[in-house]
């Protein structure tokens, strides 16, 4: 389970909240556990039985301004009830000022209090995509990604398949690299999965026999981006005749990464075959697919209708679809 510390959550985002600490004494060590952003709510009336620790907590305008509308006992009854539980942090928003009591109950319950500027709405956007990021399940895979016509493929296979000279190749006929070697995959929601590369990597790329190379500084900076979306899996593996593979694409097969299914192509390889085509050709017919247009569906859908004379009705769109063809190859002498 990831964690997040509150001493590492001001180095990340402390000017970009505009975060204040008003508790300087206090330990930064408490941990942030989960992605989800609390306000107090009934804690402050003294209803804990729904509390959910480990969530940063966010005094907005409303709370402040009920806490300042209570008397000094109970404020600081509320205070201390609230600073009790396990609470790694609180934001009061807006630049208010902190309600007498609210820095010293913190403190005694050695817990860290900050101010921001922003507004609660503002900092609760900036604050919710930074933590979702930081939580999101994440893992690592070999082999290389390529941005081919919008689409995100990523290429994997066995080490010295050609997965590296495969997207090289695709750079070169103007798509872009995403990440070689190593790619993180972070999922973000749902069924979404983003790949990127490693910061140190920066768009290098080892091809064996010449060495690392620089995409960009070959390629300029139009061949590389920073991350994609994972859209198909394309996975690269050597010619056997005991594999039956795929040939008219009627059976879509998935793989799974990191619990999301992902449309997977197995290309295998032999001498002669261009994979770098055959990548784009991928690409292109998965946005075809997502356009509404299946072409191995359509093809099958033919060819049953020509199988089925007696049924008149597939029969006669059938010719009606290959009536322009036949026209025009009428005239055609070639």
């Amino acid at each position: 389970m990831k964690s997040l510390t509150v001493e590492e959550l001001l180095l990340a985002k402390r000017e970009s909240l505009e975060l204040e600490v008003l508790t300087p004494g206090c330990p930064l060590t408490a941990t942030i556990e989960s992605p989800t952003i609390a306000n107090p709510g009934l804690v402050l009336t003294g209803f804990t039985d729904r509390f959910i620790s480990g969530r940063v907590q966010v005094f907005g305008e409303t709370e402040i301004a009920y806490l300042r509308s209570l008397d000094g006992e109970a404020r600081a009854r509320a205070l201390a009830t609230f600073f009790a539980l396990s609470v790694p942090v609180a934001v009061v928003t807006k630049g208010l000022r902190a309600p007498e009591g609210m820095t010293e109950a913190a403190v005694a319950h050695e817990r860290v209090l900050l101010r921001s500027s922003l507004k609660t709405g503002d900092l609760y956007r900036r604050l919710n995509t930074f933590l979702e990021d930081h939580f999101a399940p994440t893992t690592t895979m070999h082999g290389s990604m390529a941005d081919v016509y919008g689409v995100g493929l990523l290429v994997v296979g066995p080490s010295g398949i050609g997965k590296s000279e495969c997207v090289l190749d695709l750079v070169e006929r103007g798509h872009r690299l995403v990440a070689d070697d190593m790619v993180f995959v972070r999922r973000a929601g749902p069924r979404v999965l983003i790949a990127r590369g490693h910061e140190l990597q920066r768009h290098h790329m080892e091809i064996r026999g010449i060495g690392i190379i620089d995409i960009p500084a070959l390629f300029g900076i139009r061949s590389i981006r920073q991350q994609k979306r994972i859209e198909v899996v394309v996975q690269l593996e050597e010619w056997t005749d005991e594999v039956e593979y795929d040939r008219t694409g009627l059976e879509a097969a998935e793989t799974e990464i990191l619990g999301v299914s992902i449309p997977k192509v197995r290309i295998p390889l032999n001498p002669g075959k261009n994979i770098t085509v055959i990548s784009e050709v991928v690409a292109m017919n998965h946005l075809l697919k997502y356009s509404g247009v299946h072409s191995a569906e359509v093809f099958d859908q033919r060819l049953k209708a020509a199988l089925r004379p007696d049924d008149d009705a597939d029969s006669d769109r059938l010719k009606e679809a290959m009536r322009p063809i036949r026209e025009y190859l009428e005239s055609d002498y070639e």
